[in-house]
């Protein structure tokens, strides 16, 4: 009887996790457009997003230290390349789009209280 009434539970449970996965990830490629995807020295995975709605820029980045989400960023064209920005508390994320030299590379730099702590090459993916 047991093992009858956790067969149950899980033929119930699995088409609801999959429904569930699905709506999840359909509602928020529908709220934001990719903007920027890139690998990064260092095992980071950073994403840059653009709500529809109202262009609001977002960080998402994963990595070995683990996950990362930021929104509220800024995006500017500087020295021919793009580079968008994020602030938490008193650390900032910098992400270039390019570089002079190849466009299809970037760099990834994290600043506390204004001083670089960390700057990694990427590569667009």
């Amino acid at each position: 009887m047991k093992i009858l009434l956790k067969i149950s539970a899980l033929l119930l449970a699995l088409p609801i996790s999959v429904l569930t996965n699905c709506y999840l990830i359909a509602s928020a490629d529908s709220t934001a457009g990719i903007v920027l995807s890139t690998k990064c020295q260092g095992g980071y995975n950073i994403n840059i997003w653009q709500k529809y709605k109202n262009g609001e820029l977002l960080y998402r980045a994963t990595s070995h230290n683990g996950n990362l989400s930021l929104g509220k960023g800024t995006s500017k064209a500087t020295e021919g390349v793009r580079v968008y920005k994020f602030r938490s508390g008193i650390y900032e994320y910098w992400v270039w789009d390019g570089t002079l030299d190849n466009p299809q590379s970037g760099t990834l730099e994290v600043y506390k209280n204004n001083r670089i702590l960390m700057k990694q090459a990427c590569r667009k993916s």
